[in-house]
C-alpha cells in the first residue's frame, strides 16, 4: 500500500497532538515523557543504533554532523505517528537489528558517502525505530509527551556519540571510534542470533 505525504504527515501530527487534545494532570505528562524517554535508553538495540548514528555523523563531519541525526529524529517521529495511527510496517524488529549491524559497520569501515545518501540510510532505519516506539506507547500515555520523550532521548544519545567521536578525533585516535563501530556491529550480530 502506497502512502501519500499527506497521510504520513497527518499520522505524525496525530501522534504529537493525541495527548494535547486531552486534559491530563501534569504528573501524567511527566509519566508519558519518561515512558517515551526510557524506550530508546532501555532497549539495548535502540541504544546501540543511536550511539552509532552519532559516531557515524562525527566521523563524516561537516553537514553530516547535524543532517544525519536530524533526519533520524524527524523520521523516527514519523514512524511513531504511523504506528499510533494504525499503519503496519513489516519487519520492524529485523530492521532495528539490521540498523545496529549496518550502522556499526559504517562506523567501523569509515565509509565516506555523500551526506544525502547518509541521510537516506539514517532515515530508513529511523522509520523502524519510530514504529517500534509508537507500537509500544502505553495506552494511557499522552502522545505528545511520549513522542517528546523518545525524541529527546534519541537526540541525547546522538549527542553522546557525536561527542565521543569528536573527542577521539581531537585526541588523534579515530581508530577508537572505528573500534566502537566494530563493537556495535558485533553486538548487533549477537542480538540477531541470540
Amino acid at each position: 500500500m502506497r502512502l501519500s505525504i499527506a497521510k504520513i504527515l497527518s499520522s505524525t501530527v496525530f501522534l504529537l497532538a493525541s495527548g494535547a487534545a486531552l486534559a491530563h494532570p501534569s504528573h501524567e505528562h511527566s509519566a508519558s515523557f519518561m515512558a517515551g524517554f526510557d524506550h530508546p535508553v532501555g532497549g539495548f538495540d535502540h541504544l546501540l543504533a543511536m550511539l552509532a548514528i552519532g559516531l557515524w555523523a562525527s566521523s563524516l563531519g561537516g553537514r553530516a554532523l547535524w543532517a544525519i541525526p536530524s533526519a533520524f529524529v524527524i523520521t523516527m517521529l514519523v514512524g511513531g505517528g504511523l504506528a499510533v495511527a494504525g499503519f503496519s510496517v513489516p519487519f520492524v524488529e529485523q530492521g532495528i537489528l539490521l540498523s545496529v549491524i549496518i550502522l556499526g559497520a559504517l562506523v567501523l569501515f569509515a565509509k565516506r558517502l555523500s551526506t544525502a545518501v547518509c541521510v537516506v540510510i539514517a532515515a530508513s532505519f529511523a522509520l523502524f525505530h519510530g514504529v517500534a516506539h509508537g507500537m509500544e506507547m502505553p495506552l494511557n500515555a499522552d502522545g505528545l509527551h511520549y513522542a517528546l520523550g523518545f525524541a529527546v532521548a534519541t537526540a541525547g544519545l546522538h549527542v553522546v556519540g557525536l561527542g565521543f567521536g569528536q573527542w577521539m578525533a581531537k585526541m588523534g585516535t579515530p581508530l577508537v571510534t572505528r573500534m566502537s563501530g566494530s563493537v556495535i556491529a558485533t553486538a548487533g550480530l549477537l542480538l540477531a542470533f541470540a
